[in-house]
């Protein structure tokens, strides 16, 4: 099977947006493909994270992505700081990066700006530990957004210059892997923005209970409803639907539709409708993200298993690049 690499990043509390979106996207790929997720602790050292943060937040995580499907049987899940052999890796990609091409990189221009009294050598070099994650698996596919693109040019370009440079065809070129219709799905947020995000305080989180749930979406942003027959919808109440046509079923989403056709549309019961419904899809997933953090050994031994697997393949790789380079194998 073809292997694809992805990174989780390392901070918890999943909400609606991460589900719908990257969790329940790779759910779908763990029949298809050998799928590596790595919780990605290692790059968070870019912005001087407290200790105590970095030793919670793998098993939190952890929990949080079994609960949605992700099953340990299946994919490999490991913590990023678990495979030594990453960092050798790193050291040979760093020796053949320019400091002028990572310095043209747009999210090192813009973390440098947002953080100017902390730009090191990490957040100037984060590509190339990027792709030591996914050319250390040899890795085809990469499950990534929009920001990640110009880092996924840097990956390809590390592994076609490794490849020039000892003249040999050993490392793919890993492609980006965008998910087909209905898979990732863009979720609004509460407050009519498009995009439900924690910086935004726009969310519904997986851990939220029934009460905060329903009274989040009941301070959702509406209009005065709508004006004219068959009108076209505004974004704020097109987000609401987007909410009806996730957890309700085509009924409820037909009726209401109606309603707003012919301005008959009532906000309170339309929103009361989404947050019953809402509840239905959290709630399980609530109590199983409670049930796995409640058996620490579980995910200890999850954990171990999958770091196992993955520097089995990390060290396959190593021990060929560093017999390419020339170094000696123990």
């Amino acid at each position: 099977m073809e292997k694809v690499v992805s990174g989780i990043r390392p901070t918890g509390n999943l909400h609606l947006g991460n589900y719908y979106g990257a969790v329940k996207s790779f759910v779908s790929l763990q029949d298809q493909f050998n799928c590596f997720f790595f919780i990605a602790d290692w790059h968070t050292l870019t912005t001087h994270p407290k200790p105590e943060n970095i030793q919670r937040s793998a098993k939190t995580i952890l929990a949080e992505y079994l609960a949605c499907g992700l099953d340990p049987e299946k994919v490999t899940i490991y913590v990023q700081s678990d495979v030594k052999e990453t960092l050798e890796l790193y050291l040979f990609l760093n020796m053949n990066m320019y400091l002028g091409e990572l310095e043209r990189v747009t999210t090192f221009k813009e973390k440098a700006r947002k953080q100017p009294d902390n730009v090191n050598a990490g957040l100037l070099t984060y590509p190339t530990l990027m792709a030591a994650d996914i050319l250390q698996h040899r890795a085809v596919k990469v499950p990534v957004g929009k920001d990640q693109e110009q880092n996924m040019e840097m990956a390809r370009k590390a592994a076609r210059r490794f490849n020039h440079i000892y003249g040999v065809d050993f490392f793919p070129e890993p492609q980006n892997f965008y998910f087909g219709e209905g898979q990732a799905v863009k979720i609004p947020g509460l407050d009519g923005s498009g995009k439900m995000g924690k910086s935004e305080g726009n969310c519904i989180y997986l851990r939220d209970d029934d009460k905060v749930i329903t009274k989040k979406v009941m301070h959702a942003v509406t209009d005065n409803g709508p004006q004219e027959p068959n009108s076209k919808r505004p974004e704020v109440i097109e987000n609401l639907f987007t909410f009806l046509c996730l957890c309700s079923s085509c009924d409820t989403y037909e009726c209401f539709d109606k309603q707003w056709n012919d301005c008959t549309l009532r906000y309170g019961e339309m929103k009361k409708q989404i947050a019953q419904d809402l509840v239905k899809v959290v709630a399980p997933i609530r109590e199983r993200i409670a049930e796995y953090e409640a058996n620490d050994a579980l995910l200890s031994r999850i954990l171990k298993e999958g770091a196992e697997r993955a520097r089995e393949s990390a060290r396959a790789t190593l021990k060929e690049v560093r017999s390419i380079i020339g170094f000696r194998n123990e």
